[in-house]
């Protein structure tokens, strides 16, 4: 018998993807908005993005040689976390701000837990919780705003919290990212259209980002009426957060079921915090939370095994 059957333990379904592939996506899916950074911003958008990247592809080389574990920036999570912190910065934070931050997410957020994969905090959303605790004048103000070509710490989120509704830009300059804010989270369509092409391509579900937008929708409908709906909706960094930084693999729950309860914990957390805490905004943190959260959700909504009944294998 010449021919042989090889039998292995499952899974036994295969395809192509890998991380490299879909990183690559996420990539592909940011260059509009980045694009638009470039145009609105200038130089300093260039400069943020490539510190950052620079800094966390240089810091997981580093950590992985110093811990001795293969070489992995080659499958671009690393180049990912820099453009998402970079998204995160106004124009007129510093170049360190970046540096700093790029290595505390990859030293610290993903390498110290055993790298990609196991980090249970999304590491660009720590990096920026850590940039905000610790140099948060650089950050929480001093946005340029496009128009004028001014520094403005008056974002729309920060008009709507200080009662100053009746200077709110139009809708169409908040689609189009003509408004103050950080670097990456000022064009929602252009935030809206990578997110559809990264459902598109599968590399994301659909259910974190839609119902995540629902929930701030209905809540902030409520709350703000029709009005200023479309403000909380296209203002901050809601369609970032949702599309790019709610659905990593590694932070957010594994089932569907668990997708929604992330979302719409996400959801109720963004609010509460838009509307009763200090900050103007606040998808960073309500992400955060929710990642600490999904391993709890994702113990209580784990699908039963095959052939297990209340705990106990059926027996005839």
């Amino acid at each position: 018998m010449d021919n042989k059957l090889i039998a292995s333990s499952s899974p036994h379904i295969r395809n192509d993807e890998t991380t490299q592939k879909l990183m690559l996506d996420v990539i592909i899916a940011l260059l509009p908005a980045l694009v638009a950074s470039i145009f609105y911003f200038g130089t300093k958008s260039i400069i943020l993005v490539v510190c950052s990247v620079a800094a966390a592809v240089i810091t997981e080389y580093a950590c992985e040689k110093f811990m001795g574990r293969p070489v992995t920036v080659t499958d671009l999570s690393a180049v990912v976390t820099g453009m998402l912190l970079a998204f995160n910065l106004p124009s007129t934070a510093p170049w360190w701000i970046a540096v700093a931050g790029s290595v505390f997410a990859i030293a610290i957020v993903k390498q110290v837990f055993g790298g990609l994969g196991f980090n249970f905090l999304n590491p660009a959303l720590a990096a920026r919780a850590f940039i905000m605790a610790s140099w948060s004048s650089h950050i929480a103000s001093g946005f340029i705003d496009p128009a004028t070509d001014a520094v403005s710490s008056a974002t729309p989120l920060t008009m709507i919290k200080t009662g100053a509704a009746g200077q709110l830009p139009s809708i169409a300059d908040m689609l189009m990212g003509n408004i103050p804010g950080v670097i990456g989270e000022t064009s929602a369509i252009l935030l809206i259209l990578g997110g559809i092409y990264l459902i598109y391509r599968g590399t994301i579900k659909w259910i974190i980002p839609v119902v995540y937008i629902g929930t701030v929708a209905v809540i902030a409908l409520v709350t703000d009426g029709a009005s200023l709906l479309l403000y909380h909706i296209f203002g901050g960094g809601l369609m970032l957060g949702a599309f790019f930084m709610a659905t990593d693999y590694a932070t957010s729950p594994v089932t569907d079921k668990g997708k929604v309860i992330f979302a719409v914990g996400a959801g109720i957390l963004t609010m509460l915090i838009r509307k009763m805490g200090g900050y103007p905004e606040g998808v960073s943190y309500s992400i955060l939370l929710m990642n600490i959260l999904t391993p709890m959700i994702d113990k209580y909504v784990q699908p039963k095994v095959f052939g297990v009944a209340g705990g106990k294998k059926n027996e005839k």
